[in-house]
């Protein structure tokens, strides 16, 4: 099955494995996967934005 190329926040949460509290901790510090805000409101993450997050994650903890 392909995953799908916009994320819902729950499903985000899910599959990064953190709690709302501490999503919306590391959004206001800037350091969250971008989002994009849907004309209803809703959150979604695009699915190339969480991976070059994931990424970029990665490449920090090598580096340090």
């Amino acid at each position: 099955m392909p995953r799908p190329q916009m994320l819902k926040l729950p499903e985000l949460l899910t599959e990064i494995n953190l709690s709302r509290a501490a999503f919306y901790r590391l959004r206001a510090k800037g350091q969250a996967p971008r989002l994009v805000k849907l004309p209803n409101g809703q959150l979604r993450c695009r699915r190339a934005d969480l991976d070059a997050w994931l990424n970029a994650g990665e490449e920090q903890q090598h580096a340090a």
